[in-house]
């Protein structure tokens, strides 16, 4: 087992372009049964941070935007080395089901502004209501946006299947046909989850390393969780940071993100409730072992 996840993990490095005129494989999802589990719905731009009320506009326009297509490596081709060091990778980590490690990438699952705060909690040592941080959730919703579009164009470009998808093996969350006919390249989930992490680490920089790692780890929650591939994972840090880059020339980002900053250390420094122990814990683990080694 070792073995195989340590060829996952030296192939990442060498992410390079698919051979031309390799073809990403198409064919249709197959149904997928139900499964006990928390529901999982497809990756950022679905809803708002805001359940309810309509959504803010994106801070890029459509010429601001980078061309994400053009900017990640085309997922590995059938048979490549990579390939198989993603199936190696995800027959490796259906062995977590029922640990630890496999209940934080199911608590990884969560998206909106109180989850966000939440994934930062114990880096924080501090929990957050996101009622009290009015500026900091408008940011992450209008980036939010931002990050769906930069995320979606790769997706249906190369329209990837899930690694779940044509088999029985174990997943985190509840096997539905919206969760298998979602693609797979890049992975939302780790797109948003690394953007928010580049972010948070610029509000609040005397925590940036642990920001940090706690953004990685949240990326791959989802090759734990087995909704995507390894190499799904390694390119949304990769769209996440060029989404990031562009966001940061855009004057209101810049502006709202000097308002995010002055009223997130406010509430950093008002000792407010203390993050969950139990959850505290469970994260340490995870964050001083070596990544993807179980």
């Amino acid at each position: 087992m070792p073995a195989l996840l340590a060829l996952a993990l030296s192939t990442v490095a060498l992410l390079t372009p698919a051979p031309a005129g390799a073809e990403p494989p198409k064919p249709a999802a197959p149904p997928e049964s139900a499964a006990p589990g928390p529901q999982s719905a497809p990756s950022v731009g679905a809803d708002t941070l805001k359940p309810g009320r309509p959504a803010a506009r994106p801070y890029l326009s459509e010429e601001e935007a980078p061309d994400t297509v053009k900017i990640l490596s085309p997922p590995p081709a059938s048979h490549s080395p990579l390939e198989n060091a993603d199936r190696a990778a995800f027959n490796t980590t259906r062995a977590l089901k029922g640990s630890a490690r496999w209940d934080l990438a199911a608590n990884d699952v969560a998206e909106g502004a109180s989850a966000i705060l939440d994934t930062y909690a114990c880096v924080l040592g501090t929990r957050i209501d996101a009622a009290r941080v009015p500026a900091v959730v408008n940011l992450f919703e209008r980036a939010r946006l931002d990050i769906a579009r930069g995320t979606k164009a790769p997706k249906l470009h190369y329209r990837r299947l899930r690694p779940f998808v044509g088999n029985d093996a174990p997943i985190c969350v509840q096997r539905t046909q919206q969760l298998a006919d979602s693609f797979s390249y890049p992975s939302g989930h780790a797109t948003q989850g690394w953007a928010y992490a580049l972010m948070m680490a610029s509000l609040i920089p005397a925590k940036s390393g642990a920001i940090l790692a706690r953004g990685r780890v949240y990326g791959e929650s989802r090759i734990v969780c087995g909704v995507h591939w390894l190499t799904d994972v390694a390119a949304g840090r990769t769209n996440g940071s060029a989404i990031v880059a562009a966001l940061m020339g855009n004057a209101e980002f810049r502006a709202d993100m000097d308002k995010a900053r002055i009223e997130l250390a406010k509430v950093v420094e008002g000792n407010g409730p203390p993050p969950v122990e139990a959850t505290c814990a469970r994260e340490n683990a995870v964050l001083t072992a070596p990544a993807l080694q179980f």
